[in-house]
């Protein structure tokens, strides 16, 4: 694979993109679908994920085969079927349903930086998705996570912190992903072989 863009995203082929912005080192999986989404800089996401109605953070690491703010039906209508709001598939007469679609695109999910959605997983449309946090293969997420936290299960709950409280406030207040490109390459060597506390102790001003 080449090496990703500051430019435009890497996208993979089959993947279908609509009404979606990319920041800077982003990659789109084989055969994923974005739409009405916006990756930051270096997020990416792997083959057939399907992301929808997202703010995906910097740093971002979605995996295959996951769901990011699912659509959603019509729940209180007589009716969940899609001919209430894709009428023009149905009829010649009919037009779609705008207010509809504008609801559903209200409905936001926000993954944090630094995140992991693992394989298959679902997160819920109106959840955020903290700082830091993990959620496991093939977690359903229907409520907020908060910044590093570990999720897992159906519907996900909290398994652990990923680090102490205070060396999660301090990643929170270092924001390493607020660094340029050249920081964050001088910064490699100690990304690889430092613990996270010890990667503070060395780069807190």
């Amino acid at each position: 694979m080449p090496r990703l863009s500051a430019d435009t995203p890497f996208v993979h082929d089959g993947a279908q993109i609509l009404n979606a912005q990319f920041g800077r080192y982003c990659e789109v999986g084989a055969g994923a679908r974005i739409l009405n989404s916006e990756f930051a800089d270096y997020a990416y996401c792997d083959r057939l994920a399907d992301i929808a109605n997202t703010s995906v953070g910097k740093f971002a690491n979605i995996a295959a085969m996951t769901r990011i703010g699912p659509t959603d039906h019509p729940m209180t209508s007589p009716s969940l079927h899609h001919f209430l709001y894709r009428s023009e598939y149905y009829w010649d007469d009919a037009a779609p349903d705008p207010k509809f679609f504008a609801a559903r695109a209200a409905r936001r999910t926000v993954i944090g930086h630094d995140t992991w959605i693992g394989h298959g997983a679902i997160v819920k449309p109106d959840v955020v998705i903290g700082n830091g946090a993990i959620v496991a293969a093939g977690a359903v997420v229907t409520k907020d996570v908060p910044d590093w936290m570990i999720v897992a299960g159906c519907p996900a709950q909290s398994l652990r912190p990923r680090f102490a409280p205070d060396i999660g406030a301090r990643l929170s207040q270092l924001a390493w992903w607020d660094w340029d490109h050249d920081r964050l390459r001088k910064a490699l060597p100690d990304f690889r072989t430092l613990t996270a506390e010890d990667f503070l102790d060395r780069y807190e001003s």
